[in-house]
């Protein structure tokens, strides 16, 4: 049915919308003519086309779409007549409501009616949108009811007649009214200030002859139409019949008939079952394979499938109907590969259609293709997890792990002691005492010896046949195999007893050298063991002999430098009464490196504190620090300051780069740093110097800590400046920490904040120097150390003023007697009268050598530790020397004296000059 254009004209007020009843008046508001009707032409669908012939079914075809698109126009117009009168008055409703309120609304309005003369002001433009809007008129009404616009100006001032007082209340009044011009349709809008109140009313109106007007005149569109719509129909059917010609090349009835035969023929012949199922789930079509296939009834078309005795599997599938690719179901005994697909992607009719291949021959080759591949990832497991540490035991533990479960119920790998400690096992010997390493079980009751026994290998046994030979082997039914039972006849009874029945044997042998050998069976699998299984296991243990072998190996050079390092390594720290020192030395897990530590007595009391690290890690890195460290020995019995000591261990480093570069050879020093301390107890002074070292931490006595700023030089081999000391107040009781920087630092914090950690550690009430060192290493030790750690704390005593005697001698051999004297009363005070004698002629020597050979101010300090303590110091730098004088000498005994009575003597030198010195023992 055509559908006009006055249905689209709906009033937007709701008040408007709300009246569609007629309200009839006997009078009008207007009576002038109005505008012309509005809509567009009806457009009718055209008929299928048919063939010319009547005789054919494509001529009956169009004969009927001829007969249909009669009726329809025939329906059409009576419909159209019928409707058009309707439309037309609804058409003048819209039209009419639509004009006032649009009028009524337009911007001004409100102030035009509130003028002098509103008439001026509003008719003009009322007759412009009468004329524009098609409409027989527009009547503008004050709150009197009197008319202050309207077509014709003689009715201007007159009271309007009509029911325009709802209008004035605010409502929207729509009336259907016999008039002069006609029946028209009038619409009487109220115009409303902003604040709400009604100023006014716009009436607008239109015949329903007008509008019905243009809806008659759609009759001829109507019927040209329908003409055109047969005309594209005899058209269309003669192009279709055509085409269908072209598309069936030609085919009559009977070629087409045997076209559909010969696909009959084609569908029951194929090597596939094929089956059509309908949208309520009943079988359509179905050729002979899948009668077959399926075990069909010869009457199963036209049934549903769940009455056709088919197996779970295969009717889920078809009856679901969704689409399934290559899908593999049991169907009976034969394995089915099943296809389906809807039949309605195109257009079709709704259901599904489904292949059937028989797959039975399949199944043992994708069973066979299936172990393949667990095969094959069970080896490529064993390459990434066998091997992962450079650890025996963990070899042997991942060897049984990753194979227990997957290949066997119970594997066991048993090692010779030598591997296991990381010699070299002897070649060319019959092993005959292996130990249990690992052992792995689907279950944890198995009768197997536990991890940590020692077998003893009888030598008739297949065991030892396969550990002489090297040569794996297979036992796939114990219960009927004698031989391995004379191993343990009673262990071999609990063995079978508890369901195991098959075993594997492979020798682990790496590089000509036979490690071990491990034993995979099975209790839980029903299945033996059988040649290609051999095969596997031959190709695991193969790849965990390397891994066992190289970690063998491992152990060997890391046992290796770890005993070389702790032989470099002070194994304890000398006596001595300025320091109470602890230490600890934490190798890394990457292997032995280079830090070190140490503690060397110096004479006058005094000790020096060393702390080191060579860069790197190995043999190399533990014999250079082993050489470092008997070179800090040697040129700290020449009693230098640590700036001068640096430097000479600066030059040998650099010697011992040039000696590796003449030779070709990689033991270079590729980085050392050092840090030397040296505390005197009486002075309680430390003097220090750094050679790329972190600094050391103070902890006074209240608990604070500091680290001293120091002049850090450049690491050892690298100086091109002489090296600086600084000098330290240490009160007693302080603690001297000395580190490496494996301490401080690692992957995971820089060392900022690693010496904000140890500051934090150190921090506190005070704590003996071995509860000082387990508190730093629970606070800084890393889970996994990367690098070495070693650690010194030294708690400073002080030397008892009690324990000190000094004195001034002037440069005049007649004072000697007199610190004779004085030394000899010093003596007698501390209890060491019996040392007197031997005093008195060491410090006649050498205090007349300095009076007479040396410079001023000459002084005398006796010390008492736990030896007597003589110096003698005076501003010269020049160093007495032993010699042996001839018998005819007059001179030249008195250091041989020395030397014969002092345990030991030696010089130092100082910033004003030299002291010499020398020990006596107090026993």
């Amino acid at each position: 049915m055509a559908r006009f254009p006055g249905r689209s004209w709906a009033p937007s007020d709701p008040g408007a919308a709300g009246s569609t009843s007629s309200s009839r008046s006997t009078g009008t508001v207007a009576d002038s003519p109005g505008g012309r009707p509005h809509g567009r032409h009806q457009r009718s669908r055209t008929a299928r086309p048919a063939p010319a012939r009547g005789r054919s079914v494509a001529g009956q075809v169009f004969a009927l779409q001829v007969v249909v698109v009669l009726l329809l126009v025939v329906a059409a117009v009576v419909a159209l007549v019928v409707q058009s009168r309707n439309d037309a008055r609804q058409e003048a409703t819209n039209r009419s409501v639509a004009v006032a309120q649009t009028f009524a609304h337009s911007p001004g309005i409100v102030a035009a009616l509130r003028s002098p003369d509103p008439t001026a002001l509003l008719q003009p433009s009322a007759q412009s949108a009468r004329i524009n809007a098609h409409v027989d008129f527009i009547v503008v009404v004050d709150t009197d009811g009197i008319r202050l616009t309207h077509p014709n100006p003689d009715r201007i001032g007159h009271k309007v007649i009509g029911n325009y007082q709802p209008a004035l209340n605010g409502q929207v009044v729509i009336e259907q009214v016999q008039g002069t011009i006609g029946s028209l349709v009038q619409a009487i809008v109220p115009v409303q200030a902003p604040n709400g109140q009604v100023v006014g009313a716009v009436a607008a109106g239109i015949t329903i002859a007008n509008v019905s007007s243009a809806s008659e005149r759609q009759l001829p569109v109507v019927l040209g139409a329908a003409a055109a719509g047969l005309a594209l129909a005899t058209g269309g059917t003669a192009l279709i019949s055509r085409r269908l010609k072209r598309q069936t090349r030609g085919l009559g009835p009977a070629e087409m008939t045997r076209m559909y035969e010969h696909h009959a023929a084609v569908l029951h012949s194929v090597r596939e079952g094929v089956l059509i199922i309908g949208e309520d789930g009943r079988l359509l079509l179905c050729n002979d394979e899948a009668r077959r296939l399926l075990g069909l009834p010869p009457d199963a078309e036209g049934r549903p499938l769940t009455e056709l005795g088919l197996e779970p599997a295969p009717l889920e599938l078809l009856a679901d109907g969704r689409t399934v690719t290559d899908e593999m179901v049991l169907a009976g005994e034969r394995l089915l590969a099943v296809n389906v697909r809807p039949t309605d992607r195109d257009g079709g009719p709704p259901g599904s259609v489904a292949t059937l291949r028989d797959s039975t021959e399949l199944l043992a080759l994708s069973g066979r293709a299936e172990v393949a591949q667990r095969r094959l990832r069970l080896l490529y497991d064993a390459g990434v997890t066998v091997g992962s540490t450079l650890d025996v035991t963990r070899t042997a533990e991942e060897l049984a792990q990753v194979t227990v479960g997957r290949f066997a119920d119970i594997v066991t790998v048993d090692l010779t002691d030598e591997v296991l400690e990381g010699d070299e096992p002897p070649s060319g010997r019959t092993v005959l005492r292996m130990r249990r390493t690992a052992l792995a079980s689907v279950r944890d009751d198995v009768p197997f010896y536990p991890v940590g026994t020692v077998l003893e290998v009888a030598p008739s046994t297949p065991l030892a046949g396969a550990l002489n030979s090297g040569l794996p082997g297979v036992e796939p039914r114990l219960a009927e195999a004698a031989g391995w039972r004379e191993q343990d006849p009673e262990a071999a009874a609990r063995v079978l007893a508890y369901g195991v029945h098959s075993l594997v044997r492979v020798p682990l042998k790496a590089r000509g050298v036979l490690l071990g050998i491990a034993r995979f069976w099975r209790s839980e699998r029903e299945e033996p063991f059988e040649e290609e299984d051999l095969a596997l296991a031959e190709e695991l243990v193969a790849h965990a002999a390397v891994c066992v072998d190289n970690a063998r190996r491992y152990t060997r050079e890391h046992a290796m430098a770890v005993t070389l390092q702790h032989s470099l390594l002070p194994r304890s720290l000398p006596e001595q009464n300025a320091l109470e020192v602890a230490h600890r030395y934490l190798p890394a897990q990457a292997g032995v490196g280079g830090d070190w530590y140490d503690l060397i007595p110096l004479p006058g009391a005094r000790v020096a504190l060393v702390v080191g690290d060579v860069v790197g890690h190995g043999l190399h890195a533990a014999a250079t620090m082993g050489r470092l460290r008997t070179a800090i020995h040697n040129f700290s019995t020449l009693d230098l300051p640590p700036d001068e000591l640096l430097g000479h261990l600066d030059e040998l480093v650099n010697r011992i780069d040039l000696e590796e570069s003449a030779t070709g050879g990689s033991g270079a020093v590729t980085g050392a740093t050092c840090l030397y301390l040296i505390y005197d107890p009486v002075a309680r002074r430390c003097t220090v110097a750094s050679a790329g070292h972190p600094p050391p931490a103070l902890v006074r006595p209240d608990g604070s800590v500091v680290f001293p700023e120091l002049p850090t030089g450049p690491p050892l081999g690298l100086a091109v400046l002489p090296f600086e000391t600084v000098e330290l107040e240490v009160a007693e009781d302080s603690r001297l920490v000395l580190y490496t920087d494996g301490l401080v630092e690692d992957r995971e914090r820089d060392i900022d904040e690693g010496l904000e950690l140890l500051r934090a550690a150190l921090a506190g009430p005070l704590r003996t120097p071995e509860q000082t060192c387990a508190d730093v290493l629970g606070a800084l030790l890393p889970t996994r150390p990367q690098d070495d750690i070693a650690l010194l704390v030294a708690r400073t005593r002080g030397l008892p003023e009690g324990q000190v005697a000094e004195w001034e001698v002037p440069s005049d051999p007649a004072a000697v007697a007199g610190v004779r004297a004085a030394v000899a009363e010093r003596l007698e005070r501390w209890g060491l009268a019996e040392a007197a004698f031997v005093t008195e002629l060491i410090l006649s020597e050498l205090v007349t050598n300095a009076i007479r050979y040396g410079t001023g101010p000459i002084k005398v300090r006796l010390l008492l530790d736990r030896a007597l303590i003589c110096e003698v110091s005076d501003g010269s730098s020049t160093s007495p020397h032993l010699r042996y004088a001839a018998t005819t000498d007059e001179g030249g005994r008195g250091l041989f004296l020395v030397a014969q009575f002092a345990d030991r003597w030696g010089t130092r030198y100082t910033a004003t000059g030299k002291v010499i010195w020398t020990e006596q023992p107090l026993e």
